[in-house]
């Protein structure tokens, strides 16, 4: 077993104990991740919805189906990726996270990161994608491109559950999306000098 896959696990030991905020308090389980450790590809989602809080695996409901449905249209498997979500226990009623359980819980986040160390971030949705790319600015406008991130590409994209809400033209967004991310992974990585050493850990990933 390699370091990382060693180090995520004592994270994840860490986070199914944590009451770092109010959370805690109405979870059944702490969600903290699911896949590849060692994965090239990494998916960051918003929060656990109700299946997901109570099967303790993220993406495990409807919303779950179609990301795997679209990452078997460019031709990965879910246990080839790495996903998690910012907060890693589900809001009530599946509220938007708040701004204190975001900081309470971001450095789960920050040290997945690091550890599983992917050529390709997805942020699913608004509060994935704002968080990790400083920008206050809908996905909407933001979606459709690839964006130098940390010496890597970070591919913003809808939630799948907008897309099941929204109809054929989110799906198809998002399609087109996932076919960027697979152009990017077939792509061979740039080495640059300058930011090659660039670890989300110690540069202050959220700051």
């Amino acid at each position: 077993m390699t370091s990382s896959r060693i180090l995520l696990e004592e994270l994840g030991a860490r986070a199914a104990v944590c009451t770092a905020c109010s959370l805690a308090a109405t979870r059944n389980h702490v969600v903290f991740a699911d896949g590849n450790p060692e994965a090239d590809l990494m998916f960051v989602g918003e929060a656990p919805g109700s299946n997901e809080d109570l099967q303790g695996l993220p993406f495990v409901g409807a919303a779950g189906k179609l990301l795997d449905r679209l990452l078997g249209e460019i031709g990965i498997k879910r246990e080839d990726v790495y996903i998690a979500n910012v907060i890693k226990c589900r809001p009530p009623g599946n509220r938007d996270p708040r701004p204190e359980e975001i900081d309470a819980c971001q450095d789960f986040l920050r040290m997945q990161l690091s550890l599983v160390d992917p050529r390709v971030v997805v942020t699913l949705g608004n509060v994935a994608t704002k968080l990790l790319l400083k920008r206050d600015v809908g996905i909407t406008r933001l979606r459709g491109q690839a964006y130098p991130w940390w010496n890597r590409q970070l591919v913003p994209t809808f939630h799948p559950a907008a897309a099941l809400r929204g109809g054929d033209r989110v799906l198809e967004e998002m399609r087109q999306d996932f076919a960027l991310v697979a152009t990017l992974l077939r792509t061979p990585p740039a080495a640059d000098p300058v930011t090659a050493a660039a670890d989300p850990e110690q540069l202050g990933l959220f700051e």
